[in-house]
């Protein structure tokens, strides 16, 4: 499959967790002068390490470039690209977004379509929060735009590997039949 009809790499570093690290990582992308369209950290299942997921724009840099660059990092464990059609994207958004009363069911029912959730309501605004495929937040955004946004943070793209679908395999068990 080509990068070349997708906008962005999406890379996933596991690091050690340690203070200096991020500052690390990110200041070697600013010296390359690659476009950090999205940067999410988090500590993994194991709290030694941690996992950043960096969206690059195809154009700033080729993934070959990047993962030399982030393995000559002492503190970087392991890299993998994940291609959009093999792995699962996430991406979590909070918006306040002003909701009159005369409109206010129509701001709930978009809600509820994309399957937010409300989280504060005021005179004038409900604040919300969706999840899903940046896609989705995307739409989400676009459609709830007209009404006027208020406040928006998103909190970047989070991903990991699909799994495999393959089915285990049956075997075949022979017994006595009466």
């Amino acid at each position: 499959m080509s990068t070349a009809t997708y906008k962005h790499h999406t890379i996933s570093v596991l690091v050690v967790n340690q203070a200096g690290v991020l500052a690390r990582v990110s200041g070697l992308f600013a010296r390359r002068g690659y476009n950090i369209f999205s940067l999410a950290v988090a500590p993994t299942e194991d709290e030694r390490f941690s996992r950043i997921t960096i969206v690059v724009d195809v154009e700033s840099a080729t993934i070959e470039q990047v993962t030399k660059q982030l393995f000559k990092l002492i503190d970087v464990v392991k890299i993998s690209e994940l291609h959009p059609a093999e792995s699962v994207e996430r991406e979590l958004v909070l918006a306040t977004v002003k909701a009159a009363p005369e409109v206010r069911s129509q701001v709930l029912e978009l809600v509820q379509i994309f399957e937010g959730k409300i989280l504060a309501v005021g005179p004038d605004e409900v604040t919300v929060s969706l999840d899903g495929h940046p896609d989705k937040v995307d739409d989400f955004e676009e459609l709830v735009r007209p009404y006027g946004i208020v406040e928006l943070q998103r909190t970047g793209r989070i991903a990991l590997p699909k799994l495999e679908r393959q089915a285990p395999r049956l075997r075949a068990v022979r017994g006595k039949v009466s």
